[in-house]
């Protein structure tokens, strides 16, 4: 047995019991227990750890505690770059990918108009999603921190916000994506890259009401779905440009 001090910083004291929120507390710890152990047996998913300091020396989750250690755990930076230091990760994720869980269809479905490839299906089971995000490379983004507690996933993101608008402005702001949105051009339905059509070759699958010439046509080769811009894309240009707006 031994007794390290924990300390651990932002959005991470989310996930601590009160007591041990915002300031340092002792973690008794049995033999051979590593880093990785000691952060998920207090509560927080390791997917939500970028740095780990042990007496000021970066460590990975492999790291065996020993008596005495002083442990500093920081979720995902912002507001600086901590590249040099991370220790907890064999690579980041150049191409941001996500598979979203059952109860985040609307953030998914607002992550795929933001132009994010992102999987979704109420039908996905927790093997299904960890499956997925690990043969494609993708960031699972849950509200069940016990999925993001499994030994086999590398990279996740806790949801904290209730509502898809604030869930999508909280994921581009955690993971700084802003720069990487590109807008309508995947299908809401299908995940699929959106093609530019002529109004000519779709006019037989539009509605009355487009009747008056528009700017721009695109259809997905999935399930053919036209989209073009309307009142709704106007709406929802206006909800991805205050996602992006830096704050």
């Amino acid at each position: 047995m031994g007794v390290a001090r924990l300390r651990f910083y932002e959005e991470l004291n989310d996930f601590l019991a009160p007591a041990r929120r915002k300031r340092e507390f002792d973690y008794a710890f049995a033999r051979a227990a590593t880093v990785k152990n000691a952060i998920e047996a207090v509560g927080d998913p390791h997917t939500e750890v970028e740095l780990i300091l042990v007496d000021g020396r970066s460590v990975d989750f492999s790291y065996r505690l020993r008596d005495g250690d002083r442990v500093s755990v920081y979720p995902m930076f912002e507001a600086f770059d901590v590249a040099p230091l991370v220790r907890v990760r064999e690579r980041p994720l150049r191409d941001t990918r996500f598979v979203a869980d059952a109860h985040l269809g609307g953030l998914a479905r607002l992550l795929r108009m933001a132009g994010f490839d992102t999987l979704h299906d109420n039908a996905y089971a927790d093997d299904a999603i960890r499956r997925l995000a690990a043969a494609e490379s993708r960031v699972i983004l849950t509200r069940d921190r016990a999925l993001l507690k499994c030994r086999d996933v590398t990279h996740g993101c806790y949801v904290r916000a209730l509502e898809p608008p604030a869930q999508l402005a909280e994921v581009v702001g955690r993971l700084q994506l802003a720069a990487s949105m590109a807008p309508f051009t995947r299908c809401l339905r299908c995940n699929l890259p959106l093609a530019d059509v002529d109004k000519d070759e779709v006019r037989h699958r539009l509605p009355e009401t487009v009747a008056q010439p528009r700017a721009r046509f695109r259809t997905c080769a999935g399930c053919e779905r036209v989209y073009w811009e309307g009142s709704h894309w106007r709406r929802m240009r206006e909800l991805l440009e205050r996602v992006a707006r830096p704050t």
